[in-house]
């Protein structure tokens, strides 16, 4: 028996190879072979392929009246994965990749699916796709790892397991139900686009599970930003000589001592006088180090730092292949206990790495908070391999340093001890009403090394901490403003998507570095500010009461997806919840579509949609075919006359405007089909070059600034040369040059046009130092006839002129034969000291 182990990409292969002993052999008595996949290897076809004839047009089209579709009519047929070179224009596929997977398989007893494990079943779905894919009949297996070391691939390899058929896989079928909500989910992104172009909004308004609610959720907190008004206010607090502030607790309907002006608190607090401060008590406490980071954690706290998501996504994979920091992708919040037993050899050598003092590194024990069995691969935490110095980690990215000193020192806040501190609370003596509590810090514990609450917050927190309560205190006014909603950001986002435990660190990150990238991107991040762009407004106007939008279905939607794995619910019921929400936000887009010119103001230039050119239509005689086709062309719109004469097979001559250089020629042509992007059309082609003479191609009415007179159409349709007195378009200098009228070829494209004849240029080598033309001009200063002699005669001459700025500069100036760009010249040449 062989098995055949599916990578996940050629790194992973690679680390199998080394930790089995090849590509292929026997290990633990049992024979294998290594094929590496490349990720997703298939994809969906286009909804309207996967239906019958009758329904490809519904599936097809962008109108609202084809849509929600009737779901039970897809096959959800795939196709090998196709990528596109942006640059190049090359489209590769993956259907090699497969290939090479079935002819080895063919030496297999059972496959076995080695992919990552990760919460959301992707890693199952990538094997089980390309497993149907070549037909497999055999069994199928299932080898899980923690990470990609020696060891966890050999314990992996040991413990290799049955897996049932791919619909009783609870992982293949929660991956795959995801996978069809997501493609369903595409028609709301069809119906926002339609209802904003409906509008006069030409752009593509992305819309998705993730992505929506990134967006509705950053587009509510900013108008709670905009709508925030500073409202002051003033009252009567006390003061210690330590500094801390005992104050009252206010009851806005049993209270008044708020006051809006300072004078009416200034007259309140006649009222009070100097009092001693009593302490009501003094309680010692401890904090635990902060949970260990995910992946939307450590990215939120980077892109403070200016480092975008996408970057950090990159990065960290780069240093996850190289096994410097752990599997990316983990929903744990906590490391295994044989995990912390691996890690903890290491912890001195990472502190050395980091700069931790390892003094503080004194709780060597597994935390409870931090260490319990149960989990997968772990919370993100350093790797096994330890890099000498964080310089050499920029090789993996701009973010490289950054992603492991901050993941390293909250992963050894863990071996710090706990913060501890006094809680000290206390009242004034004559007015027990206020009150105050301070923290006076005992041992900083693991804050000296990272706190991780602290560097997630989205907002500063008030720092608390005290010398202690003094001895007496004196009232004070105080000012005082309603609380600003906070700005939203990355941290703040990450905390609301946690909230609502919408996806995995990892996806968060992958989802906000979507909608921050590219011509549709929906949100800015400026170094972990998010703002909307211009489609991001109009993304959020058209999702206000939308269902897609609500963060609490988002929540419902993933556990019914969860609840589909295991087998608690059928996959197609969760797929109906696309149908009904998609029903539900089509009305929702079209009636807030109303709104958007109110609300996001008129569509950008880039947004403006071209205006379809007019039509008109008849039967062409030539091959008796009713037609239609455009009423202009090249910014001539045809007469009647004309139109008449196209549809007989005429041809006909207008003056036509180049869409590029604006100027008007004069065109022949007739009304021919043709073709454009595979579609054929019927309009107003113009007559190919070659098929004129001289006598017969239409001539140009002028020819830069110059107008042709008869007499010069006259001449050079007889091949003669005519002297004319042009403009040249970049220095708007006049000039005379003679030209003829001929056929020409430009990248392959034949025209009749203009050609010039320029005299040749003297050769300047010919002239010396004395008798040489040059312009006795120089950066506004112009030379005395005494000057001009010197520098004839070899000198060098001292000149002050004056720079682009303005300013005088000084230097000397000699005459040489110089040379730009191929042409030589004699020309005056500057020396500066």
């Amino acid at each position: 028996m062989t098995y055949l182990l599916l990578a996940e990409k050629p790194s992973a292969a690679k680390n199998f190879a080394k930790a089995l002993g090849g590509m292929s052999g026997t290990y633990d008595g049992q024979a294998y072979q290594v094929q590496a996949l490349f990720g997703h290897m298939l994809e969906f076809v286009e909804p309207h392929e996967m239906v019958g004839d009758r329904e490809k047009d519904d599936f097809k089209s962008w109108e609202p009246g084809s849509m929600p579709w009737d779901v039970s009519q897809l096959n959800w047929k795939k196709q090998a994965q196709k990528s596109k070179n942006m640059k190049t224009g090359k489209i590769t596929s993956k259907a090699g990749a497969i290939q090479d997977v079935k002819k080895a398989a063919q030496h297999a007893s059972a496959i076995v699916i080695a992919t990552d494990k990760d919460p959301s079943g992707e890693g199952q779905l990538i094997g089980w796709e390309v497993i149907q894919a070549i037909g497999w009949k055999g069994p199928v297996k299932r080898m899980y790892f923690i990470d990609e070391s020696e060891k966890e691939l050999q314990n992996g390899f040991k413990n290799i397991v049955d897996l049932p058929s791919y619909n009783k896989d609870g992982e293949y079928v929660k991956a795959n139900v995801r996978s069809q909500w997501d493609f369903i989910s595409m028609q709301l992104t069809r119906l926002a686009t339609h209802a904003a172009r409906s509008k006069g909004y030409n752009a593509v308004v992305r819309q998705g599970r993730l992505k929506s609610v990134m967006t509705k959720l950053v587009a509510d907190q900013l108008a709670l930003v905009k709508a925030y008004k500073k409202k002051p206010y003033f009252e009567v607090k006390y003061k210690d000589e330590n500094g801390n502030v005992f104050t009252r607790k206010f009851d806005e309907d049993k209270d008044s001592w708020r006051y809006d002006n300072k004078q009416d608190a200034e007259k309140d607090m006649q009222s009070y006088g100097p009092s001693k401060v009593i302490q009501d008590s003094k309680t010692r406490k401890e904090t635990a180090p902060g949970k260990l980071l995910d992946l939307g954690g450590l990215a939120s706290i980077l892109g403070t730092r200016g480092y975008k998501s996408k970057e950090v996504l990159a990065t960290y994979q780069k240093m996850y292949e190289a096994k410097i920091v752990s599997y990316p992708r983990t929903e744990d919040k906590v490391i295994s206990t044989e995990q912390f037993k691996e890690m903890l050899p290491l912890v001195d050598k990472i502190a050395g790495v980091v700069g931790a003092d390892t003094a503080l590194l004194t709780h060597r024990k597994p935390r409870k908070t931090h260490v319990k069995d149960g989990g997968a691969h772990g919370a993100n935490r350093p790797g096994t391999t330890v890099p000498k110095s964080l310089d050499e980690l920029s090789k993996y990215g701009p973010s490289g340093k950054a992603i492991y000193e901050t993941l390293a020192k909250n992963f050894l806040a863990m071996f710090g001890e706990n913060y501890v501190y006094d809680s000290i609370k206390g009242h004034i003596e004559k007015h027990p009403a206020f009150t105050t509590t301070v923290s006076v810090p005992i041992d900083q514990g693991f804050k000296a090394i990272f706190d991780a609450d602290k560097e997630t917050a989205d907002e500063e927190g008030d720092d608390t901490t005290s010398t202690g309560l003094g001895q007496n205190g004196s009232p004070i006014v105080a000012e005082g403003v309603n609380k600003k909603p906070p700005h939203p950001s990355h941290k703040w986002l990450e905390k609301q998507l946690s909230k609502y435990e919408v996806g995995t660190g990892a996806t968060r990150v992958s989802t906000l570095s979507e909608v921050t990238t590219g011509k549709t991107a929906l949100l800015v991040d400026a170094r972990g500010k998010l703002t909307l762009t211009k489609i991001g407004e109009i993304a959020a106007a058209l999702l206000e009461g939308s269902q897609i939008g609500d963060p609490g279905v988002t929540e419902k939607l993933f556990k019914a997806m969860k609840d589909a794995g295991e087998f608690k619910v059928k996959p197609h019921d969760v797929l109906h919840t696309a149908t009904t929400l998609i029903k539900h936000d089509k009305e929702v887009f079209y009636r807030n579509a109303e709104t958007l010119m109110k609300k996001v103001g008129s569509p950008d230039a880039s947004m403006q949609r071209l205006q379809p050119k007019p039509k008109t239509e008849g039967v062409h005689k030539p091959t008796g075919e009713k037609v239609r086709f455009n009423k202009e062309w090249g910014g001539h719109t045809f007469t009647p006359e004309e139109i008449e004469k196209l549809l007989n097979g005429d041809a006909i001559q207008i003056q036509a405007t180049n869409q590029k250089t604006g100027k008007v020629q004069l065109v022949e042509g007739s009304l021919q089909q043709g073709e454009y992007k595979g579609k054929s059309f019927w309009g107003f082609q113009r007559k190919k070059a070659d098929s004129y003479t001289r006598d017969t191609a239409p001539f140009p009415i002028e020819w830069s600034g110059y107008t042709f007179t008869k007499e010069d159409e006259k001449k050079m349709r007889a091949g003669e040369k005519v002297r004319i007195k042009a403009v040249s378009a970049r220095t708007g200098k006049p000039f005379e040059v003679d030209v003829t009228f001929e056929l020409r070829e430009y990248k392959g494209n034949k025209s009749w046009g203009i050609e010039p004849h320029f005299e040749e240029r003297e050769d300047p080598s010919k002239y010396t130092r004395k008798n040489a033309p040059f312009k006795p001009e120089f950066s506004g200063y112009s030379l005395t006839k005494k000057e001009i002699e010197d520098v004839r005669a070899g000198g060098k001459i001292m000149v002050t002129a004056k720079s682009k700025k303005g300013k005088d500069f000084t230097c000397n100036l000699s005459l040489e034969l110089k040379e730009f760009k191929g042409n030589k010249f004699w020309g005056l040449e500057a020396h500066f000291n």
